[in-house]
């Protein structure tokens, strides 16, 4: 039998993998530790790791454990939402620090942005390693489209602000990336669901990397369904945007919708219900339930 022939295989520029070197003089790195696999450190973050003359994190006992599982041995210094203002002291202290947060990548959704700043008024030079970081595949996983997306974090826990980043969530074109903690994950579904519609595709991924990682994927009302005896794990929501042609919530008279549903015969509560999921405040949509019904 002749064997196939194969076209040549050109020559690739293959990118340095020489050992990774570590500037002299003062430095802040921001280093990215594994969200659940601890496979996924890279070479570069342990060769910063071990340079470093200490380790700035939001938990010590934590990244405690992460340091002596890779063998490495360093001061530890608590530096989260609550002892951020002591940034300056520890600069001061340590010419070079690595800065970790609990999981992925350090500035995002966690005061290391506060740490880039205080180290740049300082005159000292930051690095950020590209690493772990949990949005990027829960995005990826959701099927939803990739090619424009907001990063929303975790949203207010309640009140005017947390109603205005649902509204800006349910009117945006594009895709929303949220992160949600998982005693409080079934409410904000609900909360997405009234405020986008229950047909709004989105995705819950859960426990990334993980021997349990999951993703369920759904409309929100099927999500809210899902989830609603509760759930562990770290989490990731995914929540697409507005559909072409569908109105905006600042776009549509809500007055006139309140009247119209009035006239098919539904009573105050599915009006107000209806008003919500279309975008309106609670106590707005309230009013303009009761209004129209006391008109008809």
């Amino acid at each position: 039998m002749t064997e196939p022939e194969f076209a040549a295989t050109p020559e690739l520029d293959l990118p340095d993998v020489s050992p990774v070197t570590i500037p002299d003089g003062a430095r802040v790195w921001l280093v990215p530790t594994p969200v659940g696999n601890l496979g996924d450190i890279t070479l570069r973050a342990l060769e910063v790791l071990r340079a470093a003359d200490a380790v700035a994190c939001e938990d010590t006992r934590r990244t405690g454990a992460l340091l002596t599982h890779l063998g490495i041995r360093k001061p530890l210094v608590r530096l989260d939402a609550h002892t951020m203002g002591r940034a300056p002291q520890v600069l001061e202290r340590y010419a070079r620090l690595a800065y970790v947060s609990d999981a992925g990548t350090p500035g995002i959704s966690d005061p290391g942005a506060e740490l880039v700043a205080a180290a740049l008024a300082a005159d000292v030079p930051v690095e950020a390693l590209p690493g772990a970081t949990a949005f990027v595949p829960a995005l990826v996983l959701s099927a939803l489209p990739t090619g424009r997306f907001t990063f929303e974090g975790f949203l207010p826990r309640s009140g005017r602000d947390r109603r205005e980043r649902l509204a800006a969530v349910a009117a945006r074109a594009e895709t929303s990336v949220l992160y949600e903690s998982p005693h409080r994950l079934h409410a904000t579904l609900e909360d997405l669901r009234d405020a986008c519609g229950p047909q709004r595709a989105a995705s819950v991924t859960r426990e990334l990397t993980k021997r349990f990682e999951e993703t369920v994927r759904g409309t929100l009302a099927e999500l809210c369904a899902h989830f609603e005896a509760g759930v562990r794990g770290e989490l990731v929501v995914v929540v697409a945007g507005r559909p072409e042609g569908e109105a905006r919530g600042d776009e549509v008279d809500h007055a006139a919708r309140a009247r119209e549903l009035a006239a098919q015969g539904l009573g105050t509560r599915d009006i107000r219900d209806l008003l919500i999921r279309e975008g309106l405040r609670k106590n707005d949509a309230y009013a303009l339930a009761l209004q129209a019904t006391s008109d008809a």
